[in-house]
């Protein structure tokens, strides 16, 4: 990997952990601030308004060389995690989250079009998976040793850990990568020109709906391994490894086929695997076996479909707004985590507490998203790269 692309993927795996550790720490958290579990999903929805509010720092950044405006998100991100390592109650959580959340949607929208200058030709979405690679390891490594920690010793650490991170990327960004045009200024309103055209709004639809479908069972992962696989607590911290694995793999190869096939129609069938996972969240016996298959399967399915769909967006804000796209699809996956935790939030409180139900309530958005991106595909990619490989032949 070129090192350029590694102090991208560290500044990736600060917000990737920052944005998933809450659901492996989730019950200390609770616990801790005195309120029950569906109440502390609100956690995770706070960082997710984050992301979308802070979107609107590519307004005004759009001048802003990319690399200065990563350090930026970098010290931002020290910020937030490291007020939430000192939160004393559970407004004051709130409220560090939301900010540990603002960088979040502009980096990747920003880091998206760097990577993209950065790869060699026809592999710029392997280059955008290596860059959302540090994501899916956070999710490998950063939110099972969060987890841990909270398990062993306190959930505090796992912001503070992160906040020290965060100033590691500032220094590796500043020496590894190098300086990148600003995006053609095409004014405050050029930056939101693309939106006038269906295609974004249908990625963005399905992104959001996607999203929000595995966060209704995703949100409450640790729980349900508890009480639906009859899991120690002390075990839940390798499940997250599990799931960080799942995300790696699925990462790298959705990545792979994104540049060897339709972009939106491999988003769509990475949504299609999420889709089955839900499903049997819901139908399947919950054990020990059920329960770490699904783990890997759902986490599998849910990043196969980030390059594609990053990819997507910066193509579609081609002309000045590929940072304000990048960033949107972010937006969109963020704001379809605080809906799923919220609904995944009150399908437990309606269903007594049988997390089995939280694939019931995500199934339907699931398939919604799947079938946005199978329309988008079917409308707007109907030329592929393997039809320009094909040779006439005489007969």
């Amino acid at each position: 990997m070129k090192r350029s692309l590694l102090a991208l993927a560290a500044g990736s795996f600060i917000l990737g952990a920052a944005e998933f550790v809450m659901m492996g720490i989730l019950p200390q958290t609770a616990a801790a601030t005195n309120v029950d579990i569906p109440t502390a999903g609100h956690y995770i929805s706070s960082y997710a308004l984050g992301v979308c509010f802070g979107t609107l720092m590519l307004v005004f950044g759009r001048k802003t060389p990319p690399k200065k405006l990563i350090i930026l998100f970098m010290v931002i991100a020290f910020v937030g995690n490291a007020l939430s390592a000192c939160a004393l109650n559970a407004p004051m959580l709130l409220v560090t989250r939301f900010i540990a959340g603002l960088p979040h949607g502009a980096f990747f929208g920003t880091a998206t079009v760097v990577a993209k200058e950065l790869a060699d030709p026809g592999k710029e979405a392997q280059s955008v998976s290596m860059m959302v690679a540090g994501q899916t390891i956070a999710n490998m490594l950063g939110v099972p040793a969060g987890t841990l920690l909270a398990e062993v010793l306190s959930w505090r650490l796992a912001f503070a850990f992160l906040a020290a991170w965060a100033v590691m990327t500032v220094v590796l960004v500043a020496a590894w990568v190098p300086q990148v045009a600003p995006i053609k200024d095409a004014g405050i309103r050029g930056q939101f020109r693309f939106l006038t055209k269906i295609g974004p709004w249908l990625i963005i639809a399905a992104i959001f709906t996607g999203n929000a479908g595995v966060f209704c069972w995703w949100s409450y992962v640790s729980p349900w391994l508890q009480k639906t696989g009859g899991w120690a607590s002390a075990l839940v911290p390798l499940f997250m490894m599990l799931a960080g694995f799942g995300m790696v793999v699925g990462g790298l190869i959705g990545g792979w086929v994104t540049d060897h096939w339709r972009h939106a129609g491999t988003a769509s069938l990475g949504q299609t695997i999420s889709c089955i996972g839900l499903l049997m969240v819901l139908l399947v016996p919950g054990n020990h076996a059920t329960t770490t298959m699904l783990t890997f399967w759902i986490a599998f399915g849910l990043f196969f479909v980030n390059a594609p769909q990053l990819l997507l967006m910066a193509e579609a804000g081609q002309g000045g707004g590929e940072l304000i796209a990048g960033a949107a699809a972010q937006v969109a996956f963020n704001f379809g985590n605080a809906v799923g935790s919220a609904v995944g939030g009150m399908t437990l409180n309606a269903f007594s507490m049988d997390y089995r139900f939280t694939g019931l309530a995500g199934l339907p958005l699931s398939v919604l998203g799947v079938a946005l991106l199978a329309l988008y595909s079917w409308r707007y990619e109907t030329d592929t790269d393997a039809i320009h490989r094909l040779r006439e032949v005489q007969v």
